[in-house]
């Protein structure tokens, strides 16, 4: 009898099928009846976003894996998951290319204003000489100050260097040498990177420590010509703070590909404001890397209901008890 896995969000094309060689799979969206009736019966639950906490794994006694579709995992609670024994494990490095591109086109379009002058154009209102009023700032030749410095943060940072001679300067939990060797990084703590910067990256994980840790005070150190780009987690910034920045002209403008609440509200004020440039968190959105990402979380999700250590585990402190006594053959 194969065993029972849900998937909870949608995958690529030929993922599902790739499941069901293996596995009973149930696709079910979260909060529906469906979901509620297969998660007692799980053993693995494999999707993206799903919030896995001690009232969902009460819900789900048989529960061995959760297969998150994503480099993060703030989703799921990793210490209940190991009080009970349960592997976390995540798509990390498949998606650092990807998210980077992105993550760099925001800060261009940000800087020479390309969705508004899109806009300009298709609008009609090009109808001769351009105002200087429209004209953007150059990105070449200035200074990125990195908050985070992880995978995805040196990829950025990289194209930065190397494709825009820009100067880097970066916090981090701790220093990077290698990135300081490479990259001519130049570690700096945060108020006098965010003084010193002409965009400010903010690349940082969320943890505890992290939560809204951009807010009225950051922003008013930032220089008035700065733009701030966020691709991290959107609860890391003070959201009200960041629109009376922009609508004072504490800073200059604004790229986003994540917020406190989403989808954002189409009345949130962010979304009205010319100086802001919002993505719909679509960092590591493209088709290759999408395939990419689910076919590691599936490869997670056979190794470990198999007794093996998935390629991606989060909590390693479950492993040994997980290889050594139990098989899920």
């Amino acid at each position: 009898m194969k065993k029972q896995v849900m998937i909870y969000s949608a995958m690529p094309d030929g993922c599902v099928a790739e499941l069901e060689k293996q596995f009973e799979v149930v696709t079910a969206a979260p909060g529906s009846p469906e979901f509620e009736q297969a998660l007692p019966s799980s053993l693995g639950l494999i999707g993206s976003g799903l919030v896995v906490d001690s009232a969902l794994l009460d819900r789900a006694p048989s529960l061995r894996i959760v297969s998150n579709i994503s480099a993060g995992y703030d989703n799921l609670d990793i210490d209940e998951l190991t009080n009970r024994g349960i592997l976390a494990t995540n798509t990390p490095d498949v998606l650092t290319e990807t998210t980077a591109d992105a993550i760099f086109g925001l800060l261009i379009s940000t800087a020479r204003r390309i969705p508004e002058l899109d806009r300009y154009v298709k609008e009609g209102s090009w109808t001769g000489k351009i105002d200087n009023s429209l004209f953007g700032v150059d990105v070449h030749g200035k200074t990125l100050g990195m908050i985070g410095m992880g995978k995805i943060g040196q990829a950025v940072a990289e194209r930065a260097r190397f494709g825009f001679r820009m100067e880097i300067l970066y916090h981090n939990r701790t220093r990077k040498p290698e990135a300081e060797a490479k990259l001519d990084a130049v570690y700096r703590d945060l108020e006098d990177l965010l003084r010193q910067s002409d965009f400010v990256c903010l690349m940082a994980p969320q943890t505890p420590e992290t939560i809204r840790m951009i807010g009225e005070r950051e922003f008013g150190l930032m220089k008035e010509s700065a733009i701030f780009i966020n691709g991290s987690r959107g609860a890391l910034v003070d959201e009200n703070a960041l629109v009376e920045a922009l609508t004072s002209g504490r800073i200059l403008a604004a790229g986003l590909d994540v917020f406190e609440k989403e989808p954002i509200g189409i009345s949130h004020p962010l979304l009205s404001l010319p100086n802001a440039v919002a993505l719909p968190h679509i960092g590591s959105a493209t088709s290759e890397t999408r395939l990419e990402m689910a076919r590691l979380a599936i490869q997670n999700l056979i190794e470990g209901l198999s007794g093996k250590t998935p390629p991606s585990l989060i909590n390693s402190e479950v492993k040994a008890s997980r290889n050594t006594t139990n098989s899920y053959e």
